[in-house]
């Protein structure tokens, strides 16, 4: 007999390779077929096998459930995260920005200035998420690619992405060549949107890469907002600078 099932939490090739393992080990069955971008395994065994033994089986990263309806061949968040509230799906993103904010205000207190502020904000925006990408670099490209046109088109820039959110966030916190870091961000998170909103007009749901693949958050939501927000920041700082 041959299932088809929905595997959530795979997030690239490295994902794909250990659930087909997994799967391939438990008794009765006989082959494994994952399919990575459709988040589906199909399994063939010649012996019925309940879904709770193919989830014990499993890391406790991914979910397996019965195929009950069709899904998103971009869809890679579990479904479980898609019902809950946007707020609730947001929070880890707006918890780590309220640090951020939080951070670059008490920098910057005595006086106020909102140019340093903006420039403490930006600086610690990358390093913080360079670290989250850090965490999984052999996952995160896998991720990125989906929906970045750059890093679709040239895979090993998926790979320096967040060496290049590092070097941006000292750029700033150390106030080294502020302008040539401004421009960079303008571009890099310009083809980012551009990519984002492409998905959000398809109403894809890829999950976000925006802090590797440690979190689940849904892409198309929590990137915008980010990429937004840096975007009109290094706009005005342009627009001080030059203007």
């Amino acid at each position: 007999m041959t299932h088809t099932y929905t595997v959530t939490g795979m997030t690239c090739n490295g994902c794909k390779a250990s659930v087909e393992k997994a799967l391939q080990a438990i008794d009765h069955v006989i082959n494994v077929s994952v399919d990575l971008e459709n988040a589906e395994a199909t399994l063939t065994m010649s012996k019925h096998i309940s879904t709770q033994q193919l989830q014990d089986a499993l890391s406790s990263k991914y979910t397996i459930q019965a195929k009950t309806q069709t899904k998103n061949v971009f869809a890679s968040a579990t479904s479980l995260e898609e019902e809950k509230p946007l707020v609730k799906q947001l929070f880890p993103l707006f918890l780590i920005f309220g640090y951020i904010i939080a951070a670059s205000f008490l920098l910057n207190f005595k006086p106020f200035n909102l140019s340093n502020f903006m420039l403490d904000f930006m600086g610690l925006f990358y390093i913080v998420f360079s670290f989250f990408k850090f965490l999984d670099l052999k996952g995160f490209p896998e991720s990125f690619k989906m929906y970045d046109p750059l890093a679709k088109a040239i895979p090993a820039y998926g790979w320096i992405y967040p060496f290049i959110e590092l070097a941006l966030g000292l750029l700033f916190l150390m106030r080294i060549q502020i302008p040539l870091a401004l421009l960079i961000t303008l571009v890099i998170l310009g083809i980012t949107t551009i990519g984002v909103t492409k998905s959000l007009l398809d109403k894809k749901t890829i999950q976000c890469a925006c802090l590797g693949t440690a979190l689940k958050l849904p892409m198309t939501k929590a990137t915008f907002i980010e990429n937004s927000i840096m975007i009109v920041m290094a706009i005005v700082m342009l627009i001080k600078i030059y203007g």
